[in-house]
Formats: C-alpha cells, sequence, structure tokens
C-alpha cells in the first residue's frame, strides 16, 4: 500500500469513527462518573474489543462468523440485549434521581468490562471491518497489511474517544449537577435502547 492510497484510508476510517453509536454513549457515561480515568477505562475496554474483531476480520474469521446465521443472529441479539440492558438501568436512575445508573464506580472494573462487552457483541463492528477492509486489500496482500488496517480503526476510534472523555472532564462539575445528571442518564438510557433496538431490527 502506498503512502497515498493509506491517506485515503485514513479519510474513510475518520468518517466511520467520527459517527456517534453505542461507544461514544458508553465512553460519556464514564467519564461523566468517573472522570478521565473512568472514561478511560471504557475506552480501553472499547480499544480491546475492537482489536479483537479487527484480528478476526484480518485472520478471516470474522468471514466465517457473519457467514454463519445462527451465529450472527445470536451475536446480534446478545448485543441488543446488553445495550438495552444498560439503556433500562440508565433510564431506571434517571426516574429515581439518586445518580447515574451506569455502572456503580465509573473509574474501576465495571467500566472496562461495559466498554468491552458493548463492543465485543455487537456484529456490526465486524461487518464493518469486512466491508472496509477488501477495498483497500489486494489479492497480494499479506496478513500484516490486514492487521495493519484493521489495527488502524481501533487506534484512532480509541483517540476520538479519549479526546471526548478529555473534555467532558473539563466540564465535569457542570455536568454532575443534579438536574443535569437525571437528564444525561435520561439521554444516554434512550440511545443506548434505541441502539439495541436497531440492532436486534437489522
Amino acid at each position: 500500500m502506498t503512502v497515498h492510497q493509506y491517506v485515503g484510508y485514513l479519510a474513510v476510517v475518520v468518517l466511520v469513527v467520527l459517527a456517534p453509536g453505542p461507544d461514544t454513549v458508553i465512553t460519556l457515561q464514564h467519564s461523566v462518573l468517573g472522570g478521565l480515568r473512568g472514561g478511560a477505562r471504557a475506552v480501553a475496554g472499547i480499544c480491546a474489543a475492537s482489536l479483537v474483531q479487527g484480528s478476526a476480520a484480518a485472520l478471516g474469521v470474522g468471514a466465517l462468523i457473519t457467514g454463519s446465521q445462527p451465529v450472527f443472529t445470536a451475536l446480534r441479539w446478545l448485543g441488543a440485549a446488553y445495550l438495552c440492558f444498560l439503556g433500562a438501568r440508565a433510564l431506571w436512575s434517571a426516574c429515581r434521581g439518586n445518580g447515574p445508573g451506569w455502572a456503580a464506580d465509573g473509574g474501576g472494573d465495571r467500566a472496562l468490562r461495559a466498554g468491552f462487552l458493548s463492543n465485543i457483541t455487537n456484529p456490526k463492528i465486524l461487518a464493518l471491518y469486512l466491508s472496509v477492509l477488501p477495498q483497500f486489500l489486494h489479492a497480494d496482500s499479506g496478513i500484516a497489511h490486514a492487521l495493519l488496517l484493521a489495527y488502524t480503526v481501533a487506534v484512532l476510534g480509541s483517540l476520538w474517544l479519549l479526546c471526548l472523555a478529555a473534555f467532558v472532564h473539563r466540564v465535569r462539575p457542570w455536568l454532575a449537577r443534579r438536574v443535569v445528571r437525571r437528564l444525561l442518564d435520561a439521554v444516554a438510557g434512550a440511545a443506548l435502547v434505541t441502539f439495541g433496538a436497531r440492532l436486534a431490527s437489522d
């Protein structure tokens, strides 16, 4: 791959990672609750899952998963159920008004786990890798080439989410106010339930 081709690939990846999705919502949630540390741990979980999915796509395992309708469907429903669970918990917290309902400890293992599970159970991420990578691979492209392209997505996506976490950390005192916190719970919960419903219906 030439430098010009890789720059073209980067342009496509930037558009992909800037699109808001469940990863964005979860990062924002744990950034509000646990500060920069909580947001960073959520991003670490998301990045780890993205690396796993990217590796699977580059090594050909992803094609087997997406090609098996029962496996793909089961993974899709598992991901939808998990997103709806997180969304329902946030909505319940918004109704009760007793604090963020996303996690018991925004800077602990729950942030890392939420980031990892929300990404790894979303087969759309795997399908995205399988749809984008082949456009920039050739018949003589090796595994290292495919892994480079896949890991580029994970790295750029993580950098973007870390930027969001840093921004939230700067305005966190304002976001932590009770009224704002309940509104954020409601918005985040509705967004996660919507993402889960869309994942289940596709």
